[in-house]
């Protein structure tokens, strides 16, 4: 569907500018109402808060609610545009979490570039918030932030730009794999893109298997190599003693991962792969080369996009709102590599379970079955949550970093769906 500027901004805008509000949860009808909601009744909780900090999330909103931050600094495809123009895009963020997970939030728009800075007003504000998702803050500064407030917060802290994208990607690779059957410690990567997105993806599937040795990063300026100046800590990480083109590193490339730019990625590239090449182009809204090329050059080939007009979506919707309900679940003092493994492992099973009638007719009544065109689930697929979230709160627990342990599985199951049953109906 083909959206244009004046259908947007007629939806922005409406009877009611924006995209969230906020309601209340208790009633307020009358004076006795009033009481309890604030002087005198409130002072109790207040009471038994200082007496005991996790009371806050028996007698507050906290344990359901997260922190929407960005500084503006890289909003979506368009750049540092500031925060005040990032709000559109936190605010729909609330809309996504709400929706698929019923996780309410606040967005906050932050006017500090200054990366300790943010640091400290964020690190400030953990008192309100059970988790805090960061949002659209341009690399290397991201990775400082994150890396700081993790260490420091005693709550959950998410960089969606990079983690996001790397769970679905991750998901997506192990079915993929599975599809042509090959072995992800012998496979040959090559991406585009060393940003925040780029270097979390590829520092997540080589957790899963992959040799960092067989995966070669581009990005504007070319290769990643060890003797350039002008690479971050992260691009560190990946350089190579190799000075290949683009080009000459697809050859016989079994992965191409883009996160970079429209058109990058020519036919000649795509033809020299090996064999049952995969090629994840998420370049949005014109991907390294387009759907209709690649197919055309390859028959062999399972690609994915970040779009929904074309097989394989790989859309941040199916990770970031189940991480945060697993998390916040059982309050998981952090998001760990295992948790975002586990959530990449049970979307991974999801897409090969039969699809409901639900999901067909959400998508005008499309079949689905596990396969080339079918790697990972759709967003509007209502068993998201119970696959994934469990397998977050699961993994949390496993690894002894959660205060609020879960017992009994199906119990948290049938509770993960009767929370959501509204939204579905």
């Amino acid at each position: 569907m083909a959206i244009t500027k004046e259908q947007a901004l007629a939806y922005h805008e409406g009877e009611q500018p924006g995209k969230t509000s906020i309601i209340t949860t208790k009633p307020c009808h009358n004076a006795d109402d009033l009481s309890m909601a604030y002087t005198p009744g409130v002072a109790e909780p207040v009471r038994e808060i200082f007496r005991n900090s996790e009371n806050s999330y028996k007698y507050t909103n906290r344990g359901n609610l997260v922190a929407v931050i960005s500084n503006g600094t890289a909003i979506l495809g368009l750049g540092d545009l500031g925060p005040l123009a990032s709000k559109p895009v936190m605010e729909g963020k609330g809309v996504l979490f709400k929706r698929f997970a019923d996780v309410d939030i606040f967005d906050l728009e932050i006017d500090e570039k200054d990366p300790e800075k943010f640091v400290q007003i964020v690190k400030s504000m953990e008192p309100t918030f059970g988790g805090i998702n960061l949002e659209d803050i341009k690399a290397p500064e991201c990775f400082y932030i994150e890396d700081k407030l993790k260490k420091e917060m005693n709550i959950p802290v998410f960089h969606d730009d990079q983690h996001g994208t790397a769970i679905i990607v991750g998901a997506g690779l192990i079915n993929a794999l599975e599809i042509v059957g090959k072995d992800i410690s012998a496979i040959k990567v090559v991406f585009s893109g060393a940003g925040a997105a780029g270097n979390s993806c590829a520092k997540f599937i080589v957790s899963l298997g992959v040799e960092k040795e067989n995966l070669f990063m581009f990005d504007k300026s070319g290769p990643l190599h060890a003797k350039r100046k002008d690479l971050s800590k992260e691009q560190q990480f990946f350089a190579h003693n190799h000075h290949l083109s683009l080009s000459e590193a697809m050859k016989d490339a079994d992965l191409f991962v883009g996160v970079s730019a429209s058109n990058i990625l020519t036919a000649e590239m795509v033809r020299s792969m090996a064999k049952k090449p995969i090629i994840f182009a998420m370049a949005n809204p014109d991907p390294e080369i387009t759907y209709e090329l690649a197919v055309s050059v390859r028959k062999d080939l399972i690609m994915a996009t970040g779009r929904s007009d074309y097989p394989n979506q790989i859309n941040n919707v199916l990770g970031f709102p189940y991480i945060f309900r697993g998390a916040l679940d059982v309050g998981a003092a952090h998001i760990t590599e295992g948790m975002k493994i586990a959530a990449a492992k049970a979307l991974a099973a999801l897409a090969k379970e039969d699809v409901p009638e639900s999901v067909r007719k959400a998508y005008n009544n499309t079949d689905f079955s596990f396969g080339p065109e079918y790697i990972v689930p759709k967003p509007f697929d209502p068993r998201v949550i119970e696959w994934e979230a469990l397998a977050v709160a699961k993994e949390a627990v496993r690894e002894g970093i959660a205060k609020n342990p879960i017992t009994d599985w199906e119990k948290y199951r049938e509770e993960l769906k009767a929370r959501m049953e509204k939204y579905w109906q």
